[in-house]
């Protein structure tokens, strides 16, 4: 029987992360709490979770600042996150996407949803087969290991990121819109905007495209996004 998805609530609010796990556990996941943001990069070095629960305000250290260090260690870098917070602007959805988040989540919300988006992003994380392996263009996916290089340089990347180039190094060449992405990346039954594609594909570039490196992922005006069938094709 397949061990049970362990989530890490992090939130400074108990009566809020009594709710979280008694959702959580009725769900069938196993429950973790940390109650500020040191405890909760310690609780992640030593139990690596399937699921962070993040909320953007706590003491100490802001819930931006772990997401940040969870994608810079090497060995929490492919772990999900999911915000959970009171900012609603679009800016600040923007900005808890950059810092590396794969989904946001703003209170007050239904348990009923949370506890599905967390199951979104958790199929769209799962281990692919030992076996797999692409590389196109100079780029090569370890989709088993979870590893990207390009030219021989190893690439950082979130989960979120691996699964957009994934998809775009499954289909060379093929454009997709927004819309398109949304659907192969993030799932149809979850609630993202269209401008969190931009975000992510920022995030992708960035990480990808060393000094002096061509961008390997094309914009087609008006129509979306590509992964460039060569390296020069896509200057």
């Amino acid at each position: 029987m397949t061990e049970r998805a362990l989530i890490l609530v992090v939130e400074d609010e108990l009566a809020l992360v009594t709710m979280l796990r008694y959702n959580l556990e009725k769900a069938g996941f196993r429950v973790a709490a940390a109650h500020d943001g040191q405890e909760a990069l310690t609780l992640i070095a030593e139990a690596k979770p399937d699921l962070v629960l993040l909320d953007w305000m706590l003491p100490n250290t802001s819930g931006l600042e772990v997401c940040r260090q969870i994608r810079r260690r090497p060995e929490t870098r492919d772990v999900p996150v999911v915000m959970l917070t009171a900012r609603a602007e679009e800016s600040d959805r923007i900005r808890g996407l950059e810092t590396g988040a794969d989904d946001y989540i703003t209170k007050p919300f239904s348990p009923t949803e949370l506890v599905a988006r967390v199951r979104a992003v958790l199929r769209r994380t799962r281990p692919v087969a030992a076996d797999d392996r692409l590389e196109r263009a100079g780029v090569v996916m370890d989709l088993a290991r979870h590893r990207v290089m390009r030219d021989g340089r190893a690439i950082p990347l979130g989960p979120t990121e691996f699964r957009l180039l994934r998809h775009f190094m499954q289909h060379p060449g093929r454009v997709f819109s927004r819309d398109q992405l949304l659907d192969a990346v993030w799932g149809r039954d979850t609630y993202v905007e269209e401008r969190t594609v931009d975000v992510h594909i920022r995030r992708l570039r960035k990480a990808l495209n060393g000094e002096g490196e061509v961008d390997v992922i094309r914009t087609v005006r008006s129509a979306g996004y590509a992964f460039a069938l060569e390296a020069n094709a896509a200057a």
